[in-house]
């Protein structure tokens, strides 16, 4: 069994099984000299300590013993074996994968522009229109938006029905004598009509402690809820010295809906009147 010169067995002739080295075709076991000498250099072994080109391990033979790279051809792995008597010997080249099939109906960018095809844009679907905020802009049966506002003033006549009551508070009590009306639009599904204090998070919508401050007003005095047909209902849930309406000095049930519609006057505290008057669209 043949030898190669770093002394591993090898089936193979021409190169050895293991170290791929290049065996000599007749090697004297002594040369005619009569004197022992070493392996012969394989030709196109690298300079010692020469790293391979293609992963860095050095060289000592002429094929890198970590990936096969052939230092004398460049490139490579070690050269097979001599193919049988009638075999045709072939280069195997390895093979590109193909790259993958476009989808149908995107345009082909060419093989120099390396994005990726741009997705065709989809359509954006258009959003649900927005609902009319209840009371903001109530609906007649027509379909006609409708707005509310709420006239805060100070109501001599009313005043003078809680003083003829001769309450406890009457000898302290005093009309305002100025006293301008403000105006607040009714939004949301309710309205809180009352007097803001220290402890409450959000002041009422409707807050009668600007001045002249009522004092008759609860924090909560009364609230207005409005209704699916545009209109509102006002219930009193509990307070102090009531809630009246339209001149009248009995007070509504505690926590009972009453409708309220356009012209209404809503009396709380002292002297403070409420009108609803609903605008026209």
């Amino acid at each position: 069994m043949p030898h190669c010169p770093s002394g591993h067995a090898s089936q193979a002739t021409d190169f050895c099984d293991v170290c791929g080295e290049r065996i000599a075709s007749s090697a004297p076991s002594t040369p005619s000299g009569g004197g022992a000498t070493g392996a012969q250099p394989v030709p196109g072994a690298p300079a010692a300590g020469t790293p391979c080109p293609d992963c860095g391990t050095p060289g000592s033979d002429r094929f890198c013993e970590a990936c096969g790279y052939d230092f004398a051809t460049g490139g490579g792995v070690p050269t097979p074996r001599t193919a049988p008597a009638g075999a045709t010997a072939q280069t195997v080249l390895p093979t590109t994968p193909a790259p993958p099939a476009r989808p149908s109906g995107l345009p082909d960018r060419g093989p120099s522009d390396p994005r990726p095809p741009t997705p065709e844009p989809q359509p954006v679907p258009s959003p649900p229109p927005a609902a009319p905020a209840t009371g903001t802009a109530g609906r007649t049966a027509g379909g006609t938006a409708t707005a509310w506002t709420a006239v805060v003033s100070a109501d001599r006549d009313y005043f003078d029905a809680v003083m003829a009551e001769e309450g406890p508070d009457s000898a302290t009590l005093a009309f305002p004598p100025y006293a301008p009306e403000r105006w607040i639009p009714l939004a949301g599904p309710q309205v809180r009509i009352g007097r803001r204090g220290s402890a409450q998070p959000t002041p009422p919508e409707i807050d009668l402690r600007e001045p002249p401050e009522d004092p008759g007003i609860s924090h909560v005095h009364a609230v207005l809820l409005a209704r699916p047909d545009g209109t509102w209902s006002l219930v009193d849930p509990g307070s102090r010295n009531g809630t009246c309406v339209n001149g009248s000095t009995e007070p509504i049930p505690t926590n009972v809906e009453v409708p309220v519609s356009d012209g209404d006057r809503i009396h709380v505290g002292a002297w403070t009147t409420i009108t609803l008057i609903r605008e026209a669209p």
